[in-house]
């Protein structure tokens, strides 16, 4: 299926999965660097009402919004396959560059801002993507059922050794102090010394980013996105997806020990992202709110450059060189704080795209690679 119209709901979805990755970065920003912070493992019995908001906020946005972004990724892929193939043009071809520019910011948002960075993961596997969407739907096919096969694996095997004792989760050690005391060149030294360390999770995820790019290949060949009469019936049965397997499958977050972290995180998780799509997909009928839905478009028309701005926010919020906020707020003043920037961004995205029409990320790489070209 080819399409030459954007389509609203795809820059939404866009929009709202960068705002909600940030639900679950903004814990990590806030706990200094501790993955604890996003996981069960420190806990045997209930929570206190300030860790249970915390999780709260958890089960709807933790590995949901991050799936839901790779699943669009795999979207945006598949619109440059039909913009080539409408124009005649070799695939993947200059989409190789989108891919390494996609890699390099990748590695310098690693560097310079955040170690769980998931841009060079998303440039891997769009190199891979790209050459199975050049075989053809059988390929497709094929490597839905085995990379989504061999992930779900893994997981399992993951969950087995847990419940045998194993304990897969990081060690934070000195990082704490690291990101409550340290200077920014300190911290950007110790990214580097610990390069492949914080890299595992970026290699580890890509048989599953692969199903879900391939995911979304899928759905934007099937018509997912369209305001068409076929497009809403495979919403409504998204939705029904994550309301009756999703939610009680992530509902999993709320047993305390860490058993069901990597599971919900990397399993469960997907599930209901894609019935965020049938929920935002029956939202948008609601034309009152249509305000809102151009702010979220506006945030996903430049989601390259709000995935990372955000995260230069929570930085200069949290970490000892900047405010120093860290370890020093309860659930509800961080939950204030990713509110907050959630606005500001959307206030910053609607300048951008009024008055230029990309944000700067996107200019830079769109320039960069028409520089390319006509060499």
């Amino acid at each position: 299926m080819q399409n030459n119209q954007r389509l609203p709901l795809i820059d939404i979805l866009r929009g709202f999965a960068v705002l909600g990755t940030l639900g679950t970065n903004i814990w990590i920003f806030a706990y200094l660097g501790d993955p604890s912070s996003i996981m069960t493992s420190n806990y045997s019995g209930w929570w206190s009402f300030n860790d249970f908001l915390r999780m709260f906020v958890l089960f709807l946005v933790n590995g949901k919004l991050l799936g839901l972004l790779t699943i669009m990724f795999g979207v945006g892929l598949e619109l440059k396959y039909q913009q080539s193939m409408r124009q005649g043009n070799a695939w993947p071809g200059m989409y190789i560059w989108t891919l390494l520019f996609l890699f390099t910011e990748g590695l310098i948002h690693f560097t310079l801002v955040m170690e769980y960075d998931i841009l060079m993961s998303y440039a891997v596997t769009g190199v891979i993507v790209a050459f199975i969407v050049k075989i053809g739907d059988k390929a497709i096919n094929r490597c839905l059922y085995v990379f989504g096969g061999f992930h779900a694996m893994m997981i399992l095997l993951l969950l087995y050794s847990t419940l045998q004792g194993a304990n897969a989760l990081y060690e934070s050690d000195s990082v704490v102090s690291l990101y409550q005391h340290g200077t920014w060149f300190e911290q950007i030294q110790y990214r580097l010394a610990n390069f492949l360390y914080y890299r595992t999770e970026a290699i580890f995820i890509i048989p599953m980013n692969i199903f879900l790019f391939l995911l979304g290949v899928k759905f934007m060949r099937n018509g997912v996105f369209s305001q068409s009469e076929q497009g809403r019936k495979v919403r409504k049965k998204l939705l029904l997806i994550g309301i009756y397997m999703g939610i009680p499958l992530n509902l999993l977050i709320f047993i305390p020990g860490g058993t069901f972290d990597f599971p919900v995180r990397y399993l469960f998780a997907p599930i209901l992202s894609i019935g965020y799509i049938g929920i935002l997909g029956k939202l948008i009928e609601y034309k009152k709110v249509d305000w809102l839905w151009k702010k979220l478009g506006d945030v996903g028309k430049m989601s390259l450059s709000c995935y990372v701005l955000q995260n230069i926010m929570a930085s200069i919020i949290f970490y000892g060189w900047g405010l120093g906020l860290g370890g020093k707020l309860n659930s509800i003043e961080i939950i204030a704080i990713w509110m907050t920037i959630s606005l500001l961004q959307i206030f910053i995205a609607k300048l951008c795209i009024k008055h230029f029409h990309f944000g700067p990320l996107e200019w830079i790489r769109k320039n960069t690679i028409q520089a390319i070209t006509r060499k």
